[in-house]
């Protein structure tokens, strides 16, 4: 190795001003990966439903295949499942799943030592999934492939375990960042799940990669936020009583859907051991019930931001919102548990839309004056489910924040839609 180039990888292995060029390239390279993925995912949606998100549209017909009606919806599993299956079960079996605790284990138990191929495999595996109707969210495995690329970096260039780590989490936080148009979120994320501290040196490294990625996302996405969620404010004190009460309902949620999706997961690992299949297989095999579920509920195609949008704007009933917020933990469960390849992040802001807008639309039956927006309680328990299924309280807070009111330019006037009028403390 040449001399110049030696002391050019030495400096960048071991100087801080090496480390912040790593975290730089890593954050460019994971919002790249997520603006990728995201495209993917819109491809194989429309090779598999023939529209770009089928969620919303209801019991719509694929017009590839019109003689099938929507029928089709029993197919699309199984051919997804056929591709991805032998895809995550031949080249990286890490990418089966919801990507998340796959990157925890490896930051605690690998030195952050992730295979290079799990980027590549994880992005086709997990659009395949969502695209054929698979009931997932697409941010673990954008943090997954992030943390993929972060690794292979300090593969590369032979850094030590704990820089590795930090590249890792930088790589984590672009890709939240990038997905949800949001920083600070990317940021949080990172250090609240992935590295579990907040070390300083740390928090830099991973705030300039999550800008990076941040930046890069806007680029291709636009500057908008990943949902638009309604302005509210506080017009009565004792709303924060009502609030405090979902949290703890929402808390109750989010404790019964992590116990439903490992629930479901152990009942398909047991009878799929049952039938002596080959493992590449179960995908195809599982997708004929996924696709029974998708029949009876279409909304649960894939990650279904279009259906908790609705439910943020009042447009379903509440008898409804609790079949979609069963049939969500079912769908999200299956899909998992078949072997499918995606997160739960996405699940849990679904779950929590639909338990805050039930919650509000029964408050405003039984406390006209006193309720706010349905909408407002839709969207404190997106936060509060998310909070308690993922175990991250502050990145629940910004992600669920992160609105064009809560811009630092047009903060002031944000909290003042949310401080109590003067008549409401007297």
């Amino acid at each position: 190795m040449p001399r110049g180039r030696a002391r050019l990888v030495t400096e960048l292995r071991a100087s801080n001003g090496g480390l912040l060029v790593l975290a730089v390239v890593v954050g460019a390279g994971a919002g790249a990966g997520a603006v990728a993925f995201r495209w993917l995912i819109k491809v194989f949606t429309l090779a598999l439903s023939g529209h770009s998100d089928y969620a919303g549209l209801g019991h719509a017909d694929n017009p590839h295949v019109p003689a099938l009606g929507r029928w089709f919806v029993l197919l699309a599993p199984v051919v997804a499942g056929l591709l991805y299956g032998p895809l995550v079960h031949f080249f990286a079996r890490e990418a089966r799943g919801h990507g998340v605790p796959e990157v925890m284990y490896a930051v605690a138990r690998r030195g952050g030592r992730i295979a290079p191929q799990v980027a590549a495999v994880k992005a086709l595996a997990s659009a395949l999934c969502i695209g054929g109707g698979g009931s997932v969210g697409r941010e673990g495995p954008i943090v997954q492939i992030g943390s993929a690329l972060g690794s292979t970096v300090g593969r590369v260039v032979r850094v030590a375990e704990p820089r590795m780590r930090v590249l890792v989490a930088c790589g984590a936080a672009g890709g939240i960042a990038a997905t949800f148009n949001a920083p600070l979120a990317g940021v949080f994320f990172a250090m609240e799940l992935i590295l579990a501290d907040f070390a300083a040196q740390s928090f830099g490294m991973v705030v300039l990669a999550s800008v990076t990625a941040s930046v890069i996302g806007r680029a291709a996405f636009g500057n908008q936020p990943f949902l638009h969620l309604p302005a509210f404010g506080v017009h009565h004190l004792s709303e924060y009583l009502l609030f405090a009460l979902l949290g703890l309902i929402a808390g109750l949620v989010g404790v019964m859907f992590t116990r439903v999706l490992y629930w479901i997961e152990d009942a398909c690992d047991w009878a799929w051991i049952r039938t002596h299949g080959p493992e590449w297989l179960r995908p195809a095999v599982g997708g004929i019930l996924l696709g029974g579920v998708l029949l009876l509920l279409p909304q649960m195609y894939g990650v279904g931001y279009p259906v908790l949008g609705n439910s943020i704007d009042g447009k379903y009933a509440i008898g409804f919102l609790i079949v979609l917020l069963i049939g969500k933990m079912v769908a999200t469960s299956l899909t998992i548990g078949i072997g499918g390849s995606g997160g739960v992040f996405a699940p849990s802001l679904f779950i929590g839309a639909m338990l805050g807008a039930a919650y509000g639309q029964i408050l405003h039956h039984l406390m006209p004056g006193v309720a706010g927006s349905a909408g407002a309680y839709a969207l404190i328990g997106m936060g509060a489910v998310f909070a308690g299924a993922a175990r991250a309280p502050i990145t629940a807070v910004i992600i669920c924040s992160n609105s064009p009111a809560n811009t630092p330019s047009s903060f002031r006037s944000w909290w003042r839609s949310c401080s109590l009028p003067a008549s409401a403390t007297s």
